[in-house]
């Protein structure tokens, strides 16, 4: 298990995600990798978008829009391979292949 997710990204196949209200078990290709901006540390965690015709689940995605405080357990193929601590939500995006794109700091 690492530490942290630096620069290089870790790839996983499972995703348990807690927020302040919810928490989710998200399958598919989920990324995770640390990031810096402005000469600080963030976490990026990448969600696939599990169904082109209905794109994420639009409350999941309003859960995660309104948490302060989430944390996630990343696994591949039933090894954990990150467990992140509270991470401050810093900003939620979609990226262009539909991905839901969630970016916290410690």
């Amino acid at each position: 298990m690492t530490s942290f997710p630096g620069p290089r990204p870790m790839h996983g196949d499972v995703v348990q995600l807690t927020t302040d209200t919810t928490s989710a078990t998200i399958t598919g290709s989920i990324t995770s990798q640390g990031i810096l901006r402005d000469g600080r540390g963030f976490v990026e965690l990448t969600l696939p978008d599990t169904d082109p015709e209905q794109r994420r689940d639009p409350e999941q995605r309003r859960d995660l829009e309104r948490t302060q405080r989430y944390q996630y357990e990343l696994y591949s193929g039933g090894a954990l391979l990150y467990s992140s601590p509270r991470l401050t939500l810093s900003e939620t995006r979609g990226a262009k292949d539909g991905a839901l794109v969630v970016t916290g700091s410690p």
